[in-house]
């Protein structure tokens, strides 16, 4: 009979999901300002923070087959916590590109938006998990009803242009962008049956 996790133990592993989250972002953007991540230290914070958002949202992806696997049904009480730090850093992503690269240059985004295709994805890709992120309360789930889950199966969606748009981003050796797209299909082949439900 396969044990499962206490409460203790959810407590625990939800406090190591907020200090590693919260502490990598923290120190990462001192050593952005304390000029120890580089010759580029505003590259540095878009890359950290746009595969920081990249790795939770795959983590999201693993819980239900990790839930199959090892049927301790205990770990979906994470899942909501990294999706949310999942938007957190595409939160940061996003602010940090509209800070540090365009100056707060609003109408240059809008233009950014439009001419570059990689950003368009990308914030095609912000869009889906904002709205993923104020619907992922209990409270937003009684209130759409069927069409909660509708609505968060948008996030394979999501999940695909974000690979679209890391590998898009890429101006040179693309071998990491690769290394993420297969795992994300490797996760998306777990729910092969789901997809295709979707695609009909």
């Amino acid at each position: 009979m396969v044990r499962g996790l206490s409460r203790r133990n959810i407590f625990w592993l939800k406090a190591l999901i907020h200090l590693l989250s919260l502490g990598w972002a923290s120190l990462t953007y001192y050593r952005a300002g304390t000029d120890q991540l580089g010759g580029d230290p505003v590259e540095g914070i878009l890359h950290f923070t746009g595969i920081g958002a990249f790795n939770l949202l795959l983590l999201c992806l693993i819980i239900s087959p990790l839930v199959r696997w090892s049927r301790i049904s205990q770990f979906m009480q994470v899942r909501r916590l990294l999706g949310l730090y999942a938007f957190f850093y595409a939160l940061l992503h996003l602010a940090s590109y509209i800070l540090f690269e365009l100056q707060l240059e609003w109408q240059l985004l809008l233009s950014e938006i439009v001419k570059r295709p990689y950003i368009t994805v990308g914030f095609s890709a912000w869009i889906i998990l904002l709205a993923l992120t104020l619907t992922s309360n209990k409270a937003a789930q009684r209130r759409l009803g069927r069409n909660w889950q509708k609505l968060h199966n948008w996030v394979y969606l999501a999940a695909g242009l974000i690979a679209l748009h890391y590998i898009w981003s890429v101006k040179s050796d693309i071998t990491q962008p690769l290394v993420y797209i297969g795992m994300l299909l490797l996760l998306l082949s777990f729910r092969k049956d789901k997809l295709l439900k979707l695609w009909r």
